[in-house]
């Protein structure tokens, strides 16, 4: 079972707050701007040397309060089914509600453990008043103040308590190969088209999800494991959130692979569903290639390859060092050299580069052009090495740096993939204090 902490509850209780608080990010996401939706739901957190993934289910309701119950509902549903621990959240100062009812006998059915935290306990009088919770039979309450953080600590540990341990599953050492993608754009014809053109499968490695297929997998004398997201939606759930949806099945699969493919709807284009996924994919420092599916059916000119191609990156930014393959899984046209790319990103992203070769092609980078003083303050980076981390990862020492800010961070990652080749590998930089 996947480290997946799903935080559930009726809207207004302190969903996205207390999701604030795990994950640690200041700009509190309590009220919807558009754009921001697809970072807003999904977070990692680590406690006691445990990482976990979290969702807050309540980023993805929309409408009027009507259709809320129902949305509430479904997403409750899906939580249970895709995640391995509930947080099921409650309002201490407007105490039980019919929704908070309904929700707490969907989860008391539930073969998942569950934890119930009532927020906003920050007096004596509230901690009181959130006995009354015990009536839903879930055991225990959680008393937090997400605003403040109180109780925060009682709960994770209760959260690392009740999640079993990550079963590490057999582990050959292939690169892992996803393909990802929202529901109906060629996922299964695309592996379909790969696996029966050439009946070379070696084993098959049953998936630690019912729906994760590892298929092992031999190419140009390559070998590779495939992960197959299957659960294909069925017709008559088609009128569910599709975004939450796609990004509850994604993040198993994500967090499985090294490289994944992102497929996308020629047709359609890049929309906010593929956004939200190809976001999972950059927190979790995955490599990418983005496919362009059904590329048989467009109308073509000249430039119209390079011309989708623009506009893709430029709704991927700043992320937009990646490849970008226009495929049939149809014709099974370009279906191979999607996966050959797959293979040279998992190179890419194995990849070391020297103490010694890092420092003699960037200080003088870094010299020519050094971040801009701050406050009459010089900042001078005097040396930089890549981390012993499974994705690349780059320590820059300054003097202060503090004041080493964002944009010159991503000039130093802009000229790190002018100087190695990081294509379709995202790359973190750190500055340190020498």
């Amino acid at each position: 079972m996947p480290n997946i902490v799903a935080i559930v509850g009726r809207p207004n209780v302190g969903k996205s707050t207390l999701f604030n608080r795990l994950t640690q990010k200041r700009e509190a996401i309590v009220d919807s701007v558009a754009g921001v939706t697809r970072d807003r739901i999904y977070g990692k957190f680590e406690w006691v040397g445990r990482e976990f993934s979290v969702i807050d289910t309540g980023g993805y309701i929309t409408g009027s309060e009507d259709i809320f119950e129902g949305e509430i509902r479904k997403q409750v549903e899906l939580a249970i089914e895709e995640a391995g621990l509930i947080l099921f959240v409650v309002d201490a100062e407007a105490g039980i509600t019919g929704m908070d009812q309904e929700v707490a006998a969907l989860l008391r059915k539930a073969k998942k453990p569950v934890l119930l935290a009532a927020n906003k306990v920050d007096n004596a009088m509230r901690q009181t008043m959130s006995a009354e919770f015990y009536s839903l039979g879930l055991g225990d309450i959680y008393n937090v103040s997400a605003i403040n953080g109180s109780g925060t600590g009682e709960l994770l540990d209760e959260v690392v308590a009740k999640m079993p341990e990550d079963l590490e599953e057999e582990d050959l050492d292939l690169p892992r190969i996803a393909v990802i993608g929202r529901p109906n754009v060629g996922k299964s014809s695309f592996i379909n088209a790969l696996t029966n053109q050439e009946r070379n499968i070696v084993t098959d490695i049953a998936g630690t999800t019912r729906d994760s297929i590892h298929t092992r997998y031999t190419l140009y004398n390559k070998d590779f494991l495939l992960i197959d997201t299957a659960g294909v939606r069925k017709k008559s759930k088609v009128h569910e959130n599709l975004e939450f949806y796609s990004v509850m099945r994604s993040i198993r699969t994500i967090e499985n692979a090294d490289v994944c493919l992102l497929l996308v709807d020629a047709e359609r284009g890049l929309e906010a569903q593929d956004l939200s996924i190809f976001s999972l994919v950059e927190k979790n420092n995955k490599g990418v290639v983005v496919l362009v599916n059904k590329w048989d059916a467009i109308e073509k000119e000249t430039n119209t390859a390079e011309q989708f191609r623009k506009v893709i990156l430029k709704k991927l930014e700043p992320f937009t060092d990646l490849p970008v393959i226009f495929i049939s899984a149809l014709n099974k046209q370009r279906i191979f050299q999607a996966i050959e790319e797959a293979l040279r990103v998992y190179e890419r992203r194995s990849q070391r580069i020297s103490t010694s070769k890092l420092n003699n092609t960037m200080l003088p980078i870094i010299e020519g052009n050094p971040p801009p003083a701050t406050k009459g303050k010089y900042v001078r980076i005097k040396f930089c090495t890549q981390l012993p981390t499974k994705t690349p990862t780059f320590a820059f020492f300054a003097n202060l740096p503090q004041y080493v800010k964002e944009p010159y961070k991503r000039f130093l990652e802009n000229k790190l993939r002018e100087q190695f080749d990081f294509k379709g590998v995202p790359l973190q930089i750190f500055i340190r204090k020498k």
